[in-house]
């Protein structure tokens, strides 16, 4: 069974296009820390406001990458850059009418 993790990170004025270069950024050890897909976007009608979509293998591979090195680094570089708003939903996948 997958595991996702959806949610929202409050960046501050004019941080947005900033943020979104650091979480798109090619990380060849998210993939083999088990995760599946990992999508950024943004919104006008929300411009601090970064989305993320990801899904996991397992809670635990999700658990696990937070203490890769280098997501720790994307982590730290990012963070000078919230705003500290923040929100989410973590959720076993249960199906899909997708193959």
């Amino acid at each position: 069974m997958a595991f996702a993790n959806v949610g929202t990170l409050g960046v501050v004025p004019g941080a947005r296009d900033r943020v979104v270069s650091i979480l798109t950024r090619h990380n060849p050890d998210l993939e083999q820390a088990g995760c599946l897909l990992y999508e950024v976007g943004i919104s006008d009608e929300h411009p601090e406001t970064v989305f993320v979509s990801e899904l996991w293998t397992s809670a635990e591979a999700h658990q696990d990458s937070l203490q890769l090195p280098s997501v720790r680094a994307l982590i730290a570089e990012a963070m000078p850059l919230l705003s500290g708003a923040m929100d989410g939903y973590q959720f076993d996948v249960v199906g899909s009418p997708l193959p």
